[in-house]
């Protein structure tokens, strides 16, 4: 039998019995559309955290009390703004070292009041961390040295506090002390699971002041090249340890951390993918199962083709055409609706981003495939085995 001929057989057998062909493919579609859905939204977690971390600037270390691991404790910080010069001269850019002091407060303007990131700083940290303003200005490092009462608003919060209304020159209270607003950031959105458009920040000197306290959480230092990021980090690691012996720090690169966030949804999408392709395996023996089922019901037909001169690899070739072709269309099928699920739950979804690839929608087409062929070739086995005489015979 030329391989058209069985391609034929085979398509006219399943559009014989096109309910039973539709409900043996679900399984396949459904595996196949998880999969691609999966797929998508973890490379597109993946692109999206990749694009956050490099937004936040170029050639970055960050430098934070204790030791930076997944479910580690957090590290009361000693950090003194001291030893933010001292990296400052040993790195030998006295102002390309950021620093943070965080809190949350509650901000108010009249009756209006929001929940915000209060972030003490200084002035390097726009130039460090790349934060464009819309309107105004950053403060100044004589506002730090004055412990001026002076604010920079995320663009979501001066729309929250203002409505609209232009904010500069305009006082907000911030746990219960009056600030004057001088700049407002230009829109950022979400980084790193922060609201950063939902942040005011004033001066260092100012937050340590508000908030009781003289440490400084974390250093932001940018390195002159992407080749001197490894020295800067050296260094700066160096300065600490002789100037706190005994307390450890630890010093993060941008890369470092999108190859530990990368190999964490790398891993999270390979396993979730790897549930998902078991609705494959259940679609495979349904597909086995239909196929053995058809070969009961065609005993005769069987028969009278090789008692007419069809050889037991010719029908054997039409049985597993049949469940590759099954297969086959639930993959089509299968990618259309992952792929239109992944578009439609990203786009209905601002916080889930999917992006699609074509080796997924390639690999799940290729394994359904794979999966007709295998689930396949017991059922075609046995139609070929079958002796003309008996199958002639049978009802």
């Amino acid at each position: 039998m030329r391989l058209a001929e069985a391609w034929r057989v085979a398509v006219t057998a399943l559009r014989a019995n096109r309910l039973r062909s539709l409900l043996t493919m679900l399984g396949v579609v459904i595996g196949v559309a998880a999969v691609v859905v999966l797929v998508a939204i973890g490379t597109g977690a993946k692109q999206e955290v990749q694009a956050q971390v490099e937004g936040l600037g170029s050639n970055l270390v960050l430098i934070v009390p204790g030791r930076l691991e997944l479910g580690s404790a957090p590290t009361r910080s000693r950090l003194q703004l001291a030893d933010a010069t001292a990296v400052g001269r040993a790195v030998g850019q006295p102002d390309a070292v950021g620093v943070t002091l965080s809190s949350g407060e509650q901000v108010r303007n009249g009756l209006r009041e929001s929940f915000a990131t209060l972030t003490g700083a200084n002035p390097a940290l726009p130039q460090v961390i790349t934060r464009d303003l819309a309107r105004g200005a950053y403060f100044r490092q004589s506002d730090v040295d004055t412990r001026r009462r002076v604010a920079v608003l995320g663009s979501a919060l001066a729309a929250s506090l203002f409505d609209g209304a232009d904010p500069l020159g305009q006082s907000v209270t911030i746990s219960g002390a009056r600030f004057r607003v001088v700049g407002v950031f230009a829109p950022l959105g979400a980084s790193l699971g922060t609201n950063r458009d939902n942040e005011v920040h004033i001066p260092i000197t100012t937050a340590q002041r508000l908030l009781g306290a003289e440490r400084v959480d974390a250093f932001a230092v940018k390195a002159p090249t992407p080749g001197a990021v490894e020295r800067v980090r050296a260094q700066a690691l160096a300065v600490l340890k002789g100037r706190y012996p005994n307390e450890e720090f630890s010093a993060v690169t941008q890369d470092q951390i999108l190859g530990t966030v990368g190999r964490i949804l790398g891993l999270l999408t390979t396993v979730l993918a790897a549930i998902a392709a078991i609705s494959l395996l259940v679609g495979g023996v349904g597909v086995s199962n239909i196929m053995l089922v058809s070969v009961r019901e065609r005993t005769r037909e069987i028969g009278l083709r090789k008692a007419v001169g069809a050889r037991q690899r010719d029908v054997l070739l039409q049985f597993l055409i049949e469940a590759v072709l099954l297969t086959s269309i639930g993959g089509v099928l299968g990618i259309a609706l992952g792929v239109g699920g992944a578009l439609g739950l990203s786009a209905a979804i601002d916080s889930l981003p999917a992006v699609i690839t074509w080796e997924s929608p390639a690999l799940a087409f290729g394994v359904s495939a794979a999966v007709g062929l295998f689930f396949g070739v017991v059922p075609a086995r046995r139609a070929g085995r079958l002796d003309p005489v008996v199958a002639l015979r049978s009802e």
